[in-house]
């Protein structure tokens, strides 16, 4: 699947990834591939990723929304923390 990580600065990541792990306002869910359409808040914590080239990454948010359509998520972060 397809995931784009945004903050109102900048792209933060683009790429496919296997599975995507966000901070839901309600706990913590994964995203695989063909996996429902969804929209979620998120609060602060950990974003984790899988690609097929550089593994297993991570980042934390400040909070922010995340969309699932067809394959493809959207993060729009609030921030990113360094």
């Amino acid at each position: 699947m397809h995931l784009e990580i945004l903050t109102p600065e900048k792209k933060i990541f683009e790429g496919e990834v296997s599975s995507a792990t966000f901070p839901g306002a309600d706990g913590s869910f994964q995203i695989l591939n063909h996996h429902a359409p969804l929209v979620s808040l998120l609060k602060e914590g950990s974003v984790e990723y899988k690609t097929g080239k550089d593994g297993k990454q991570s980042l934390m948010i400040t909070g922010g929304v995340v969309e699932v359509l067809r394959d493809h998520v959207i993060l729009l972060a609030d921030g990113v923390k360094q």
